[in-house]
């Protein structure tokens, strides 16, 4: 029994890993590139960024080779600064945009770059295991519509519910 328990554990972890239909992680992905600080420019709603404003994400390097994640936004609706912290690895080929992220001990979940501009890495469309999961996240807090329409056709071609998209602001 313990046996057969620890399988379906297994299985039901591994479905936050999966990839969702149609969506395909960028190839020739440069970890050194992508550190850094990223704006979030729009998401779909979730629990937790939920009224928040000023969203970053910041990417470092851990000395075992995966990376430290700071999510950071700030709730005008409770006056402070909101933080999380986490950690993520590649989940096969470090040169594929797919990774797992964990904020919460051993649970991790899939980080999916789906588009990334390779030149400059200057944006990256972001998604999970499924399609309730979407971030555009930029260097500047601020894009060109042309990039933000390009994001939301995308996003709406591989079935994403792009009319619940948020953008939350960037003061």
């Amino acid at each position: 029994m313990r046996m057969l328990s620890i399988f379906f554990l297994s299985v039901i972890l591994s479905g936050c890993l999966s990839i969702p239909q149609n969506v395909k992680p960028v190839d020739g992905f440069e970890l050194s590139k992508y550190l850094g600080k990223w704006y979030e420019i729009a998401r779909l709603d979730h629990s937790f960024e939920r009224g928040l404003d000023n969203v970053t994400a910041e990417y470092f390097l851990r000395n075992d080779g995966g990376v430290r994640v700071i999510n950071k936004g700030f709730s005008a609706t409770e006056n402070k600064w909101k933080e999380a912290e986490g950690k993520a690895y590649f989940v096969r080929d470090p040169q594929e945009g797919y990774l797992k992220v964990s904020f919460f001990g051993p649970f991790y979940g899939a980080y999916i770059v789906f588009e990334l501009d390779k030149e400059a890495y200057q944006y990256t469309f972001v998604t999970s295991y499924d399609k309730s999961y979407l971030w555009l996240l930029a260097r500047t807090p601020t894009v060109s519509n042309a990039l933000l329409d390009r994001f939301v056709q995308k996003a709406a071609e591989l079935g994403f519910e792009t009319d619940k998209l948020i953008f939350p602001q960037q003061d």
